[in-house]
């Protein structure tokens, strides 16, 4: 029996939370195509019949320009010298440069076990992936690499055998039936930022952020009041979130509350409301608020 933890990180969009979503068979983590989508670690825990593998998601690796990107990338960083095993997600369709460097560099201070995952190997030729592969080994002294495609599921499971042979022995950190350390409101939250993400312009994914105001299970539990704000960070973004005659926001609506549905498997009312703040990415008390997590210093 063999358990542990194991740290995702990698630059913003290399898949980390595809992946993640991927290997426990559940959504834990939103995914866009829009770069720094994951701001908080989420815990994810996968059960096999000999071990257990607790995966912490990270936010992408940046350079920070906001108080919010600083805790960001905080979390990503803490987390290389808190787990069992490192594995650092590249996107292997991408060529590399500063920011991967910069990665490898963090890996230096790293000593457990490092695991190269080349993701999205789905759109990538043999004959490209191979230099890479030969590149990136002369970097460092991996553990293992590992080609994958967390969009298909190619070579996925060899992963995980790889991943948990890597974990010292020991029994299971967390009781079978656990999932995931995020709350439900953080859950929902991030299920209504994911739609905003989805539907809305390329500019304000960075500047929009999302609060449960309220969340309360009614009828015997068959039925869940939310009620949400999202915020944008200037007064002109407000109507581009709401849309034409409010459309846009009902779209965001509609689909978040799917979402929201099928994940807890009951009927849900969802109120959203879109409120301007000014700055908010560097408001110490709104990101505690909104669960963007301070690290220990």
């Amino acid at each position: 029996m063999r358990s542990g933890f194991v740290s995702l990180i990698g630059r913003p969009n290399a898949g980390k939370s595809s992946l993640l979503n991927r290997i426990v068979g559940v959504k834990l983590a939103i995914v866009s195509d829009k770069p720094q989508t994951t701001r908080n670690r989420i815990l994810g825990v996968k059960n096999y019949p000999d071990g257990q593998i607790v995966f912490v998601d990270t936010p992408g690796i940046h350079r920070p320009l906001h108080r919010m990107n600083v805790r960001m990338v905080d979390a990503a960083v803490e987390s290389i010298g808190e787990v069992d095993v490192v594995a650092a997600v590249v996107d292997a369709s991408e060529s590399p440069g500063a920011g991967l460097r910069y990665l490898l560099d963090l890996l230096k201070d790293a000593h457990s076990a490092t695991i190269l995952i080349l993701n999205k190997v789905d759109i990538v030729s043999k004959k490209r992936l191979l230099p890479l592969v030969d590149q990136l080994s002369k970097e460092r002294e991996w553990t293992h690499i590992v080609p994958v495609s967390a969009l298909t599921g190619n070579n996925v499971a060899h992963l995980e055998e790889v991943l948990l042979s890597c974990l010292p022995e020991g029994e299971r950190l967390y009781p079978e039936d656990f999932l995931t350390d995020q709350p439900e409101r953080a859950m929902v939250a991030e299920m209504v930022r994911e739609q905003v993400l989805r539907l809305t312009h390329a500019e304000l994914p960075f500047s929009t952020a999302v609060m449960v105001d309220h969340f309360e299970e009614a009828n015997d539990g068959k039925l869940l009041r939310l009620y949400c704000t999202i915020f944008v960070e200037r007064e002109s973004q407000k109507p581009i979130v709401i849309g034409r005659g409010g459309d846009l926001i009902k779209q965001i609506g509609t689909a978040a509350r799917l979402e929201i549905q099928n994940f807890f498997q009951t009927k849900v009312f969802l109120d959203l409301r879109v409120s301007v703040k000014d700055s908010w990415r560097d408001d110490e008390r709104l990101l505690d608020n909104l669960g963007v997590k301070r690290q220990d210093r």
